[in-house]
C-alpha cells in the first residue's frame, strides 16, 4: 500500500500492432463509424419528422438509436485515432469516463429491449386495450427507468474499479477501457470485484431477459391461437426484428461477461467487444429499416417530400 505508483494515465494496446494494418482499419472503422452515426441519427430524425412513428414502439426504438449512438462513440472515435497518429495514451479521468458511458449505455439498451418486449406483447396480446396499456405515462416510466438502472450500474462499476491501486502496470490488454481488462491491472485480489461484475451483470441481464421470453412466450401463444394467415404474419413482422436485435446482443453479451475469469482469453474478449461495441450499434437501424415496412414507407414518403421540394426550388 505504501509503495504503489499512482496512475495517471493508461495505455491501451489497441486491436493490432501491425504496421501495414493501420490505415485499412482505420478506414474501415471510419466508414463503420459514419454509418452508425448516421443510421441512428437517421433513424431519430425519421422517427421525430413521421407523425405515423409517434407511438411508444417507435418512441422506444428512437431511444435506442441514441443510446446506440452514443456508446459507440464512447469507443470507436478513440479506436480510429489510435489507427491514425498511434496515440494509446488514455488519461485516468478520460478512461473512467469511457468505462462510464460504455457501460452505462449499454445497459440501457439492455432494459430497452427489455421495454420493446413489453410493448410488442401489450401490441401483439392486448390489441383492443393498447392505448391503455401502453400510455404516455407507462412508456416514460419504462424509459426513464432504463436510463435509471443503466447509470447506476455504471456508477457502481467505475466507483468499484477506480477505488483500487493499480502498481503492477499501466498498460491495459483492449482496444478500450473495458471493465474485465481495467480490473485485471489492479493490485488487490479481483475476485471480490469480479463477483461484484458478475452478479450486477447476471442481474441485469436475466432479468431482461426474464421479461422478454416471458412477453415472447405469450406473443407466440397468442399467434397459435390466431386462425388468420394474416393476423399471424402481422403478428411475427412486428416481433422480426426486435427478435434479431435481442439475439445479437444478449448473444456477444453473454459470452463476455457471463464466464468465469479463468476462461477469458484477452484476444477472444477483443473479437467480442468489437462485435458489441461498434458491429451492433451499426447492425441495428438496418435490422429496423430492412424488417419493418412503416419505417421502410415512412423513408419512402420522406425521399419522395425531398425530391418534390428540390423540384420546386429548381
Amino acid at each position: 500500500m505504501e509503495n504503489h505508483t499512482e496512475v495517471t494515465e493508461f495505455i491501451l494496446v489497441g486491436l493490432t500492432n501491425v504496421p501495414e494494418l493501420q490505415i485499412p482499419l482505420f478506414i474501415l472503422f471510419t466508414f463503420i463509424y459514419l454509418f452508425t452515426v448516421i443510421g441512428n441519427l437517421g433513424m431519430i430524425g425519421l422517427i421525430l419528422l413521421d407523425s405515423r412513428l409517434h407511438t411508444p414502439m417507435y418512441r422506444f426504438l428512437s431511444n435506442l438509436s441514441l443510446v446506440d449512438c452514443v456508446y459507440s462513440s464512447s469507443v470507436t472515435p478513440k479506436v480510429m485515432t489510435g489507427f491514425l497518429v498511434r496515440d494509446n495514451v488514455i488519461s485516468y479521468n478520460a478512461c473512467a469516463t469511457q468505462m462510464f458511458f460504455f457501460v452505462g449505455f449499454a445497459t440501457v439498451e439492455n432494459f430497452l429491449l427489455a421495454s420493446m418486449a413489453y410493448d410488442h406483447y401489450a401490441a401483439v396480446c392486448r390489441p383492443l386495450h393498447y392505448t391503455t396499456t401502453m400510455t404516455a405515462r407507462v412508456y416514460a416510466c419504462l424509459a426513464i427507468g432504463s436510463y435509471v438502472c443503466g447509470f447506476l450500474n455504471a456508477c457502481i462499476h467505475v466507483g468499484d474499479i477506480f477505488s483500487m491501486y493499480f502498481c503492477s502496470s499501466n498498460t491495459i490488454q483492449h482496444f478500450f477501457c473495458d471493465v474485465l481488462a481495467v480490473m485485471a491491472l489492479s493490485c488487490f485480489d479481483e475476485h471480490i470485484s469480479e463477483l461484484v461484475l458478475v452478479f450486477m451483470s447476471t442481474f441485469n441481464v436475466f432479468f431482461a431477459l426474464l421479461v422478454i421470453l416471458m412477453s415472447y412466450l405469450l406473443i407466440f401463444i397468442t399467434i397459435l391461437k390466431m386462425h388468420s394467415t394474416q393476423g399471424h404474419q402481422k403478428a411475427l413482422s412486428t416481433c422480426a426484428s426486435h427478435l434479431t436485435a435481442v439475439s445479437i446482443f444478449y448473444g456477444a453479451v453473454i459470452f463476455m461477461y457471463l464466464q468465469p475469469g479463468s476462461s477469458h482469453s484477452m484476444d477472444t474478449d477483443k473479437m467480442a467487444s468489437l462485435f458489441y461495441s461498434i458491429i451492433i450499434p451499426m447492425l441495428n437501424p438496418v435490422i429496423y429499416s430492412l424488417r419493418n415496412k412503416e419505417v421502410k414507407s415512412a423513408f419512402k414518403t420522406m425521399i419522395e417530400k425531398a425530391k418534390f421540394s428540390l423540384g420546386l426550388e429548381f
